[in-house]
């Protein structure tokens, strides 16, 4: 009996020596503000996030470290008290009554995961703690995302191949003229060598159409709640600022926003990203 409580007591110091090495602590994050080019704390930053009305925070989808700095921005402004939401580019528009329910704690884990994976094809537990954070507090969610049917059909044969029907889905202002510049960043966005051709024009044109809907939903909730943040968790070529924030910008002017990336060396780091790029990079410890 007393060997089987040494080994249980043994198993959980293991599990929590696993989850202390796993887990970010966020005292130990540095940033680069891309303003003035210093490295500063987490906490120096969160400060200036809160001012703000819209914190667009990056990621490389398959990378469990950015999502974890993502949660952390969550916790981190959720702790100050002030009304905010969580945007996810993860799940289509459409799909915004079962993120409701969701939050509301009215879907189980179970109902839910099948409608997180027709949206999203990227695993779980990637996201699962972001998840569960907005349901245990009841943080108000969006979802941010087009019709995957219709970006699909653009990534494949582009924006000029949308039949009038489809076109009628789209917020009445879009429209996908891509410049070399966006299609630069992209390229280091997601690490793409050697793309180019019509191909990756086209799949220039579906981040951008994703950029454009995303943009309109956001702003939209913003008006419906005055004095409300968001915390917007995108893939990097789309948090940028030439991504959505560029079409925040056309489309509200007054609207404030702050863009946060994860560092991807060689792609998005202080070397290859400017003020024009990102407010902020979380540095590799």
């Amino acid at each position: 009996m007393k060997a089987l409580k040494k080994y249980k007591v043994l198993f959980l110091i293991l599990v929590f020596f696993a989850y202390s090495h796993t887990a970010t602590d966020a005292k130990q994050i540095t940033v680069y503000r891309a303003s003035d080019g210093k490295t500063i704390s987490f906490g120096q930053m969160v400060d200036d996030l809160k001012k703000t009305q819209l914190i667009f925070v990056g990621e490389s989808h398959n990378q469990q470290r950015h999502h974890r700095l993502q949660l952390e921005i969550i916790k981190a402004l959720y702790a100050s008290k002030k009304p905010m939401a969580v945007g996810f580019e993860m799940l289509v528009a459409e799909e915004q009554q079962f993120l409701n329910q969701w939050v509301s704690g009215g879907l189980s884990l179970d109902e839910f995961l099948p409608i997180y994976y027709r949206n999203w094809n990227f695993p779980w537990p990637l996201y699962k703690d972001i998840f569960l954070y907005i349901r245990d507090n009841k943080i108000p969610a969006l979802a941010l995302n087009v019709s995957p049917e219709i970006t699909r059909k653009v990534a494949r044969t582009g924006f000029a191949s949308l039949s009038e029907e489809e076109l009628k889905k789209l917020p009445s202002e879009t429209g996908c003229i891509v410049n070399e510049q966006y299609m630069q960043f992209i390229r280091r966005a997601y690490a793409m060598h050697g793309h180019g051709g019509k191909q990756f024009l086209f799949f220039c044109e579906a981040q951008l159409l994703w950029d454009q809907v995303m943009a309109k939903n956001l702003l939209e909730y913003l008006k419906k709640t005055p004095g409300s943040s968001i915390v917007a968790i995108a893939g990097n070529g789309h948090a940028w600022k030439r991504g959505i924030p560029e079409h925040i910008r056309v489309m509200s002017e007054k609207t404030s926003y702050r863009v946060v990336l994860p560092e991807v060396p060689g792609h998005i780091d202080p070397r290859h990203t400017t003020i024009g790029d990102a407010d902020y990079i979380i540095l590799q410890s």
